[in-house]
């Protein structure tokens, strides 16, 4: 018992500095990594044929996740500390990610007992939308890249759901429960 608990911490201090971590990343992306990166604009990523997106869309994405993920191991007050600490970095990415990260946890508390890869898919999607809309609008004043935004931050919840699959399967095997 005592080992399931030592480790679900562990876990969950390792996924809150992940989490910490895709912020001030995601904003240096936005100004140096991209394949098409505009004097005056964000530097920008392909996301599908097509659609270009801010590089930072990669990292917002993995945030969504991250954020569900210290909420299952540390619990909600831990999570709602790590937003309210990650929004404190920058302000127009800062408004963006509280808003879309509550969204988030307001998505995910409810399903998250229904299964957590629901959950977690629901959750990173009505994130993804918030976070795309207002971090557009505040950082450029206009939602052209609103498209590739949310299939850019889309692709990265989609890819973490076998990662997701197997820690609740592994959760299950190991008898450990959500904080």
């Amino acid at each position: 018992m005592m080992t399931t608990e030592i480790r679900r911490r562990g876990e969950g201090i390792v996924f809150l500095v992940l989490f910490a971590l895709t912020i001030p990343l995601a904003n240096w992306l936005i100004g140096h990594a991209g394949t098409v990166c505009p004097p005056r604009g964000p530097c920008l990523v392909p996301v599908a044929p097509g659609l270009m997106a801010p590089s930072g869309v990669l990292m917002a994405g993995i945030a969504l996740v991250l954020r569900d993920l210290v909420q299952r191991r540390l619990g909600v007050a831990a999570s709602s500390l790590a937003i309210l600490a990650g929004a404190a970095l920058v302000i127009a990415s800062a408004v963006a990610f509280m808003l879309s990260e509550f969204a988030d946890l307001a998505v995910y508390t409810p399903l998250a007992r229904r299964g957590l890869v629901l959950a977690v898919v629901t959750s990173g999607v009505a994130g993804l939308v918030v976070d795309s809309i207002v971090f557009l609008w505040l950082a450029f004043g206009s939602l052209d890249f609103l498209a590739g935004q949310v299939v850019g931050k889309a692709w990265m919840v989609l890819l973490s759901i076998p990662f997701v699959a197997w820690l609740r399967r592994r959760d299950e095997r190991l008898g450990i429960v959500p904080a």
